[in-house]
């Protein structure tokens, strides 16, 4: 049971991809789902890369705040999301791997800001009652903005960061603004230049929690959709993932045994998360 948010910084990190990786290969006993909530201010990329906008925009973010309005946040929440277990929709899906699509456009943003408080409100719930773990994609901006409450009420904050000194330079003004927010923030970094991990984690005062191996190729398969190669579960990149999933269930484990769940109010309404 986790509630992991992940953020960025200039440059491309890598946070969707990254977050993609995650879901897809996140350990799930019978009964568990995993949700990946794209709550990237500047717009959600998946349903347009990965999914190749095969459902068109009939799913996502944007629809809740309309929801929140009517009274209706709860129960609208379970009705966006798609299954990313297999085709959506095919008979005899778990569907316990699925995705809150984003907004397609940034000017959206501005209509959001009354349910962010709203969500971090879920979140949590789903956490608590259902058992279910929930990702969320925060984007470059995210975790710093008026959505910024979804990293205060997560149990880890990861930034994604790749070891080329363009980005690690980018992540320290993050990373100054991240810790002063929300405290104890870890990285998850994309090992594509130089720079070792302890030798990142000094420059940027944050440990290392994992590593991503810069595959490119098999990367476009989450970012773009690009064809699937044979094998692809047993990939650098999905192997890795499985590896960081399986430390991060421990890490957020290891935090609640110190100091129980996120326990803070989140002042706005109260949204029901019955499913």
């Amino acid at each position: 049971m986790a509630v992991i948010a992940l953020t960025g910084c200039s440059g491309s990190p890598g946070v969707t991809t990254s977050a993609l990786a995650l879901l897809l290969s996140w350990p799930l006993e019978p009964g568990r789902r995993m949700i990946l909530a794209e709550c990237d201010p500047d717009g959600g990329a998946v349903l347009h890369g990965l999914l190749q906008g095969a459902l068109g925009d009939r799913y996502g973010l944007r629809n809740l705040s309309v929801a929140a309005r009517k009274g209706e946040f709860g129960e609208a929440f379970w009705r966006q999301l798609i299954d990313l277990s297999s085709e959506d929709g095919k008979a005899g899906s778990p569907r316990d791997r699925l995705l809150l699509p984003g907004i397609t456009d940034p000017a959206q943003a501005a209509s959001l800001s009354t349910i962010w408080k709203g969500l971090a409100v879920m979140f949590r719930g789903i956490d608590a009652d259902h058992g279910h773990d929930v990702l969320i994609d925060l984007g470059r901006r995210g975790a710093v903005g008026p959505s910024g409450v979804l990293a205060e009420q997560a149990d880890v904050v990861l930034v994604v960061v790749r070891n080329t000194l363009r980005c690690l330079q980018a992540a320290q003004s993050r990373m100054a603004a991240l810790e002063e927010r929300v405290g104890n923030v870890g990285l998850l970094m994309i090992n594509e230049g130089p720079y070792p991990a302890g030798e990142v984690q000094r420059v940027l005062q944050a440990p290392a929690v994992a590593t991503l191996p810069y595959a490119p190729k098999d990367a476009r398969v989450l970012s773009d959709g690009a064809e699937q190669p044979r094998h692809f579960t047993k990939t650098a990149l999905m192997k890795a993932a499985r590896t960081t999933s399986t430390l991060l269930v421990q890490r957020v484990a290891a935090r609640r045994a110190r100091l129980g769940p996120p326990s803070g109010p989140v002042r706005g309404e109260v949204v029901s998360h019955a499913r």
